[in-house]
């Protein structure tokens, strides 16, 4: 748990074989490095605990879901091995869920860029409200949506991604990704939501262990070699983030 609330929250409560990971931040639900970090091991953890047999992800309050990556810690970064960093952290968490052995349920409540986009892609079944559109808008800052990428195409397709990221300016609707396959349940409401994501949780911690495992490797197979994918993907956008013109794109969107 944090409440450094520059820094993000992070509550894990665990009821009837249920872990439910909540995070928070003031701006949107975005993440800082440090919050990513804490998410990454706070998976690793779960993912031994031989009490949890399905996870459910969240984050706090009714609007954002995730606005991604720390907009500050973006404009700060000025060399490589930062930036570097800096892309990484989504990577270790993508990779994180994707070792993870346990069934991973994303409860997505509101609209999701970036990051928070292949977050939801990284979840093994997701259930999200109409308000949670979607959004890949890093081209319209001079880089790419790099990291998430392979966990977004591995959920809606090539064509999918492309029409999500060449469209970076525009939001499509929580009905959108569940026809893609990203979202697969979308309900009118939040209640709705959350009653219907702990009744699937409820199912799944009563079915067999080593089955539910033995499905997740079913579910990720061919992702083996992600660990060393995801990072060299971070090393692209940390090699674009220094260009003239996301510092000039930047620049704009700080003002």
């Amino acid at each position: 748990m944090t409440n450094n609330r520059s820094e993000g929250s992070l509550y894990t409560n665990i009821v009837n074989k249920i872990a439910t990971i909540e995070f928070g931040h003031p701006a949107s639900n975005s993440f800082p490095s440090v919050l990513l970090d804490r998410l990454t091991k706070e998976l690793q953890k779960v993912s031994e605990n031989d009490a949890v047999s399905v996870i459910i992800l969240k984050s706090e309050g009714n609007r954002a879901f995730c606005a991604g990556a720390s907009f500050d810690e973006l404009i700060a970064i000025d060399n490589l091995e930062d930036g570097k960093r800096f892309f990484s952290g989504f990577a270790n968490v993508i990779n994180a869920m994707r070792s993870c052995s346990k069934i991973i349920i994303g409860v997505v409540q509101g609209k999701t860029v970036g990051g928070g986009v292949g977050l939801a892609a990284a979840c093994d079944y997701v259930l999200a409200t109409e308000a949670a559109s979607i959004k890949l808008s890093e081209l319209t800052i001079g880089i790419g949506p790099f990291v998430i990428a392979p966990a977004v195409e591995r959920k809606i397709g090539l064509a999918g991604l492309a029409e999500l990221t060449l469209a970076a300016t525009e939001w499509k609707t929580a009905y959108w990704a569940k026809e893609k396959g990203l979202f697969a349940k979308v309900f009118e409401t939040q209640d709705e939501l959350s009653k219907e994501s702990l009744i699937l949780a409820e199912k799944l911690a009563s079915y067999n262990p080593e089955a539910l495992l033995e499905m997740k490797k079913t579910l990720w197979k061919g992702t083996e070699d992600w660990n060393n994918l995801l990072i060299e993907r971070a090393k692209i956008s940390g090699k674009l983030v220094l260009s003239d013109f996301t510092k000039k794109a930047l620049s704009k969107f700080k003002k």
